[in-house]
């Protein structure tokens, strides 16, 4: 009983992908509803959530909460550059790009504090930016700045200020090191809500941490972008012996 039980999903998905792939579906078209599926199907709605289960794994159908399954329309890439840290600037100028910002002022405490090096309650500029391409996310930021080091107007509407922000780049004075950690891993349950992503599918989170020639901390970026929706370029650059230089 087992066998044929656990196959029948996978059949469902084929059908469905297959509906996809002959835009029988179309990208952003909402399917039937679970319990119509079901009953079409002939099967459980637990079979059919494991149907769609496959099909959200494999980024073709997206589950938007309390709206239903949605067919995902095709997502370009975009492109995170390195050393600066932000979004390319063709990337950032598209119309089709547009990012979303939240200011607030907050208390550093645990990791953040020590990560910007700072007492446990000092106040910190912080920025939650998400952007997004149509309705579809592409990647969140939150960037944190001690507060007595953020420009004027930075929690405001001061246009240079949110042109940075709209592009994840570094807020600060121009920095002397900026320290980027990357990694691959799941995404927590709130990144997975607010990127619409699968909670299993791989994200790239990068740290960033800049800091200036004296050694002070004066920025600190946690971004997160959904693995099959983004590109990161890193560029090194030779290191030159003195001692060449000198002769």
């Amino acid at each position: 009983m087992t066998g044929p039980v656990a196959s029948r999903h996978h059949e469902i998905a084929d059908d469905l992908r297959n509906q996809i792939a002959t835009s029988r579906i179309k990208p952003g078209e909402r399917l039937p509803s679970e319990a119509v599926l079901a009953s079409g199907y002939r099967v459980s709605t637990v079979t059919l959530r494991r149907a769609l289960a496959v099909l959200q794994g494999e980024g073709l159908v997206e589950k938007i909460h309390g709206k239903g399954n949605f067919v995902r329309r095709p997502l370009r890439k975009i492109m995170y550059v390195g050393g600066w840290g932000m979004l390319d600037p063709w990337t950032a100028a598209e119309a089709a790009l547009h990012i979303t910002v939240r200011c607030a002022t907050v208390r550093a405490h645990g990791h953040l504090a020590e990560l910007l090096k700072v007492p446990a309650g000092s106040p910190l500029a912080e920025f939650f930016c998400v952007s997004h391409e149509g309705d579809a996310p592409h990647g969140l930021a939150r960037i944190y700045i001690p507060r007595d080091l953020a420009p004027d107007g930075v929690l405001g509407d001061e246009p240079l200020c949110r042109e940075a922000v709209t592009r994840f780049a570094v807020l600060s004075l121009p920095p002397a090191i900026v320290r980027e950690t990357a990694c691959a891993r799941p995404p927590t349950p709130d990144e997975a809500s607010t990127l619409r992503t699968n909670s299993t599918a791989p994200v790239l989170a990068i740290t960033r941490v800049a800091t200036d020639s004296t050694g002070r901390v004066v920025e600190a970026a946690f971004l997160v972008f959904p693995g099959d929706r983004v590109d990161a370029v890193f560029t090194t650059h030779a290191m030159t012996d003195e001692r060449q230089t000198r002769a």
